[in-house]
């Protein structure tokens, strides 16, 4: 693995993957919106050894995502790509609903952003027989949410997406790792006040996502306890499910 390209890196999970990858010899193609905190993924990464491409981008403009990642994969054939940007919004601190503005916004970047990613780049990893990629969605993905329902239907997409995409791909020499994630430590989760299970830190997340796509894994839930007891409360009668959902009750700051 020499060329790795990876959204939302200029903080959190995104920029502890860049850390996790980089090495002597391979090169990291980092996305992101801020460019200081871009800056900074990259200069850690350069002091690892690994060789830095940056872009500022935004992950609702298709064409220009596409022409950056086409020029960057003409000079040296990306191997893995992660489409890991994403945003949260939510219910409001009064508890109010989060609104259309916030909804089609999170939808945007989490699920339309993560498409304009990987779409311009699956034919060429299929006409090259290699190429990996990497979703990172949500243990939210599994069951809705009562205060972040764009944000769980976002990764539910993602998801979905993916598991979609994975048993066409395999066939065609490319590989695809669905990642589900729970808490740990970011600026994003700390919006959330209420009860973080399970939580992480984010090098520990990104340590976990590096080993499954190492292995060459078809998805990757973690920490598995929380993953496997969302996804059973899909098979509850809706009262009961309901009932369960609303024990995961956050206060969102702005």
């Amino acid at each position: 693995m020499t060329h790795v390209v990876i959204s939302g890196a200029s903080r959190g999970l995104g920029a502890a993957l860049a850390r996790a990858w980089a090495a002597p010899g391979v090169t990291l193609g980092l996305l992101g919106r801020d460019g200081a905190a871009l800056r900074g993924t990259a200069a850690a990464c350069e002091r690892a050894g690994a060789n830095i491409a940056l872009s500022l981008c935004d992950m609702r403009d298709g064409p220009a995502l596409a022409a950056q990642l086409h020029a960057w994969d003409d000079g040296l054939a990306i191997d893995l790509l992660v489409a890991n940007a994403g945003i949260t919004g939510g219910t409001r601190p009064d508890g109010g609903l989060e609104g259309l503005a916030s909804v089609t916004d999170v939808l945007a970047v989490n699920l339309q952003g993560a498409a304009n990613l990987v779409e311009p780049m699956l034919p060429r990893f299929i006409a090259r027989r290699a190429g990996h990629v990497v979703l990172i969605a949500s243990v939210a993905a599994f069951r809705g949410l009562p205060d972040s329902p764009a944000y769980c239907a976002s990764k539910a997409g993602l998801w979905a997406y993916g598991e979609s995409l994975r048993p066409y791909l395999g066939p065609r020499g490319v590989q695809l790792t669905n990642v589900a994630p729970g808490f740990f430590e970011s600026a994003m989760s700390a919006r959330f006040s209420g009860d973080h299970p399970l939580q992480l830190t984010v090098d520990a997340a990104a340590s976990r996502i590096a080993r499954a796509v190492a292995a060459g894994r078809g998805r990757c839930i973690f920490p598995r306890r929380l993953g496997y007891t969302l996804r059973l409360l899909e098979l509850l009668p809706a009262p009961l499910a309901d009932r369960a959902a609303r024990l995961f009750r956050f206060t969102i700051s702005p």
